[in-house]
């Protein structure tokens, strides 16, 4: 028989391709004209304001877009019907697959990516009992550290600002928006005395260093110094108020009550200040006692921060430059240094050590509201912000910070405890952190639908002197918390 040659082979193949070609073409053609006659139809059944020649433009490039999508469609389709013939293979206990090697290769590849997709489930769901066990224990920790001592309610409002006594007797003092100030009985949660000089709310609450005297600052653009006399009931044993760390539940619509506690209505007020500080124009957000307590200063919302003399309430100096309203301030336990927050997220650090200078240096590195800003014992500030960061500062080297810590909500009023130096941080998100001067996280304080904060936290404080409180927290549930922290096995655990 004759044999074709590879020339003559090769031509007839591609008169085919040319062929197959041609009809391919005619038919796009046919179909493209059968679109274009009722793309004109259409564009002439229509009342568009665009000119003939754009609208036929515009419908052919959606014509375009509508034949890939068709492509695209069935090559899904046709990938599909591959992909279950593949799968019902493998279901066949290894039996041998008919067909070409490059259906072989297919298959091989296709077990190998269900192996490696069994292999990551596998994976996944150890890691995912394995988290499970680690957070168990890590909770089951927290509670042993950090526990839930006492709850001191009483408010009608919300609590802005809590601190303890530097002098003897050690009590618990609130400032809330019901216009009261609030001393407490640390180890029985009593209410001692109730402060009802002011005419608006109270937003802040310092003791003396060494006199049973307060320094309150409230919304009616007043601070007030009065004097207290406390007598503490006999202390009772403290109950175990402890509750399993469960995962956070939203108690945000528990009843919060009326606040209208036993204690708060039997206890002696004070209704008279023994000094009125008057000469802002604004909200008094702040106020602190000077080293000594003979001074204090006052931080409003009228942008202005000012310096009284406590014998006389003479205004000493008044401290100016913020943009916008102040937020906090705050005095350093051994020097004469003030520090000053504010909106315009900034916070300036004023020295009164040089009573002929007074210098003022100012610390820009947060993006948003400057909520508080704080002294250590040593040359350190610690700032937090409504930007969910939290900052610490070299007082001699204040260009940038040596340390940050990044949250996942804003930050209210911190503190810092004066033996080991761990940061306190309130948040708006209802949780309070525990974290070292490094920015190493310790603790989240427990919390749950049992105990913990139902709202906002706006401000911690510590005591470490207290055997039975050494951390406070308050917000806007309207009380105020007593924690116990271990803080060896807490610096252990790091």
């Amino acid at each position: 028989m004759p044999v074709e040659s590879s020339s003559s082979s090769g031509s007839r193949q591609a008169k085919q391709k040319r062929k197959s070609h041609s009809l391919s073409i005619r038919r796009t053609n046919s179909t493209e004209q059968d679109r274009s006659g009722l793309q004109r139809e259409l564009l002439e059944g229509q009342d568009s304001k665009l000119p003939l020649s754009l609208r036929t433009n515009l419908l052919d490039l959606f014509s375009q877009i509508e034949r890939e999508f068709e492509n695209l469609y069935l090559e899904n389709i046709e990938l599909r019907r591959e992909i279950e013939s593949l799968n019902d293979r493998l279901a066949a206990d290894g039996q041998a697959v008919e067909g070409a090697d490059l259906a072989k290769g297919a298959l091989k590849t296709k077990a190998s990516h269900s192996t490696s997709q069994l292999s990551q489930k596998l994976k996944t769901t150890y890691k995912a009992s394995t988290s499970k066990i680690v957070s168990s224990f890590k909770a089951t920790t927290s509670r042993a550290v950090c526990q839930l001592v006492k709850e001191y309610v009483g408010h009608r409002d919300g609590i802005w600002d809590l601190s303890t006594t530097r002098a003897q007797p050690v009590v618990l003092g609130t400032a809330s928006a019901d216009h009261t100030a609030m001393l407490w009985s640390i180890e029985t949660g009593k209410c001692l005395l109730k402060y009802l000089g002011h005419q608006g709310s109270v937003n802040s609450i310092k003791f003396h260093p060494s006199e049973q005297m307060a320094l309150t600052a409230s919304g009616d653009q007043t601070a007030h110094i009065w004097r207290y006399l406390v007598q503490l009931p006999t202390p009772q044993p403290i109950a175990d108020t402890t509750t399993p760390c469960e995962d956070d539940v939203d108690s945000s619509d528990k009843d919060d009550g009326d606040g209208d506690a036993e204690g708060p209505n039997d206890c002696p007020s004070v209704r008279v200040p023994t000094t009125t500080l008057r000469s802002h124009q604004g909200v008094v957000i702040a106020a602190d006692w000077l080293v000594g307590g003979k001074q204090v200063v006052t931080a409003s919302w009228d942008r202005a921060a000012n310096l009284y003399d406590v014998e006389t309430s003479e205004l000493v100096h008044s401290l100016t430059g913020h943009d916008q309203e102040l937020t906090h301030c705050c005095t350093h336990p051994n020097q004469r240094l003030v520090v000053t927050s504010s909106r315009d997220t900034t916070f300036r650090l004023w020295d009164f050590r040089d009573p002929s200078i007074h210098s003022v240096n100012v610390f820009q590195g947060h993006t948003d509201t400057v909520t508080s800003a704080v002294f250590t014992v040593g040359d350190n500030v610690v700032s937090g912000s409504d930007d969910r960061t939290v900052k610490v500062w070299d007082l001699k080297n204040m260009r940038s910070p040596i340390a940050t810590i990044r949250t996942d909500s804003a930050v209210n009023r911190i503190s810092v405890s004066v033996n080991q130096k761990i940061i306190a941080l309130p948040h708006d998100n209802r949780q309070v952190r525990l974290f070292d001067m490094s920015g190493v996280r310790l603790a989240r304080l427990p919390r749950s639908n049992r105990q913990g904060h139902r709202r906002m936290v706006c401000c911690s404080a510590w005591c470490e002197d207290n055997t039975a409180c050494n951390l406070f927290t308050c917000g806007f549930d309207r009380q105020a918390i007593g924690w116990n922290i271990n803080i060896p096995a807490l610096l252990q655990e790091k």
